[in-house]
């Protein structure tokens, strides 16, 4: 009897040492995984900050609003926005500098003509223009005036009256018309440059509501 006890302790001994050993077996490993961190938003932090370096430049970020409407009739632009219109063009067609600044002066504010610190509109063009004593500027002017234009930012302390209309449009969905004007200003190569930069960056000309001539001026 006490054999047959001893026996049977050790062939259940047995039998649980091999039914651990089976569970250990078929253990399965397994792994946390962590999702990224996020940013505000929901965005990856990684995302957030590649997104941070792509931010857009003023005349890009322009070009990638809507579209607003152009404008060919200029009985549609208030009275002191013709007449400064005007004085301009006289002064740029007149093939004098100096009568060109002489209407800037007429502001309370000198318009800007560099996004540098230059103070000089005359020393500027003769310094960027020198071939042609910077008589150049003048015919860009008049060029620029000539084309239609558009009206931005109605009912804001920066609304404003601007020529060329490409200033605000997106340059790849400009129509052949369209790009025969664009290309009275600018050159092949400059359009392509634009196509790659994202924007028109050539000169714009802009005049307020009130009359005033605020800004002439190339680049972005």
């Amino acid at each position: 009897m006490t054999r047959l006890l001893i026996a049977t302790s050790l062939a259940f001994a047995v039998l649980a040492a091999a039914v651990a050993a089976g569970v250990a077996q078929t253990k399965v490993r397994t792994e946390t995984i962590r999702a990224p961190s996020a940013a505000p938003g929901g965005v990856p932090k990684g995302e957030a900050g590649a997104a941070a370096k792509k931010k857009s430049s003023p005349a890009q970020a322009r070009a990638a609003t809507e579209a607003p409407e152009i404008i060919t009739d200029l009985s549609r632009l208030p009275p002191p926005v013709a007449r400064m219109r005007a004085r301009i063009l006289a002064a740029a067609r007149s093939g004098d500098l100096n009568q060109v600044v002489t209407v800037m002066q007429s502001n309370e504010v000198m318009p800007i003509f560099s996004l540098n610190d230059d103070k000089d509109p005359v020393a500027f063009w003769l310094a960027n223009y020198p071939d042609s004593g910077g008589l150049e500027v003048l015919s860009i002017l008049a060029e620029i005036l000539e084309t239609p234009f558009v009206h931005t930012d109605a009912g804001t302390p920066q609304e404003m009256y601007l020529w060329p209309y490409f200033a605000r449009m997106p340059l790849k969905s400009l129509t052949p018309e369209q790009r025969v004007e664009l290309f009275r200003i600018v050159t092949g190569s400059d359009y392509k440059e634009m196509l790659d930069f994202g924007a028109y960056n050539f000169y714009r000309a802009g005049i307020g509501p009130d009359g005033t001539w605020h800004f002439f001026v190339s680049g972005d």
